[in-house]
């Protein structure tokens, strides 16, 4: 594991690592915020999974959240979101291939090789953080758009293995919008059967026990009725039983500026949980 970056952020340390990932066979970068606190005790961590297109770099640059991550004593890490490099398979556009992973294991050629982010985000990243870090395993998971989806789906499917999940502006039912269907169709085969272990709509239907969570959505956000519908996650929490607090964001857009507005209120969250 190398440090590529170390710059001082609100008494702690904005860092990047670069580490050769098992799991995707491949080289890999990850962000890493370590607040003051760090420097005497170990902290829990908050995972935050970006969206498509995305690196390490849009949430620590964009995002505001050392501020906050300072406040509560939270370690933040922020993977990429995807395999990288010549030898990872690849697609034209910005909803398949590189920077566009959806937090799944995919399990059809030639995306097999190298797309297990479920399981590097699941197991090889935080095994690493806390070895290397002054990080205890209690564990937070957040993300935005592609990574709202894998934040939900990675909760909901490993209950006991974080304290709280929150995202903003999810696409929480992937089966039944393109975004979701042109990545589940490459990464996993036609049959949709298989689609629905890494949809968090019909998750939810049947996960237990509950944790924290918190879903901001703008509703002046271009994607949010053909991309991301969060009514339909809400309905099923509903039905299921399973309480949720979906807020909808007067005016604001898919952009970090929505990101940057609440992520106050979404570290306090965490923190809640994570502190408790």
């Amino acid at each position: 594991m190398q440090r590529i970056e170390h710059r001082a952020s609100f008494g702690g340390w904005q860092d990047v690592y670069r580490h050769s990932s098992q799991v995707l066979a491949c080289e890999m970068t990850f962000a890493v915020y370590l607040p003051p606190q760090a420097a005497t005790r170990r902290l829990p961590v908050l995972y935050w999974l970006s969206g498509l297109t995305c690196t390490e770099q849009n949430f620590i640059t964009k995002a505001g959240a050392q501020r906050y991550a300072a406040e509560h004593g939270l370690i933040l890490v922020a993977p990429d979101t995807s395999p990288r490099g010549a030898q990872v398979a690849d697609a034209e556009g910005h909803d398949v291939g590189q920077g566009a992973g959806f937090y799944l294991n995919a399990t059809q050629p030639p995306w097999a090789a190298h797309y297990r982010m479920y399981d590097y985000v699941l197991d090889e990243l935080p095994a690493l953080i806390e070895a290397s870090f002054p990080a205890t395993d209690a564990r937070g998971l957040s993300g935005h758009s592609m990574g709202g989806h894998g934040a939900l789906v990675i909760a909901l499917r490993n209950p006991g293995r974080y304290r709280s999940v929150s995202a903003f502006s999810p696409i929480v039912a992937p089966t039944q919008v393109p975004w979701g269907q042109k990545a589940f169709a490459a990464y996993l085969g036609q049959d949709r059967a298989a689609w629905t272990a890494w949809d968090a709509t019909e998750l939810v239907k049947t996960a237990t026990p509950s944790l924290p969570l918190l879903i901001d959505q703008g509703d002046g956000d271009e994607f949010l009725h053909s991309q991301l519908r969060p009514q339909l996650f809400e309905a099923a929490a509903a039905q299921a039983g399973y309480p949720i607090r979906l807020r909808m964001q007067p005016g604001y857009d898919h952009s970090y500026y929505f990101i940057a507005s609440f992520i106050g209120e979404h570290l306090a969250h965490h923190a809640r949980a994570l502190n408790g």
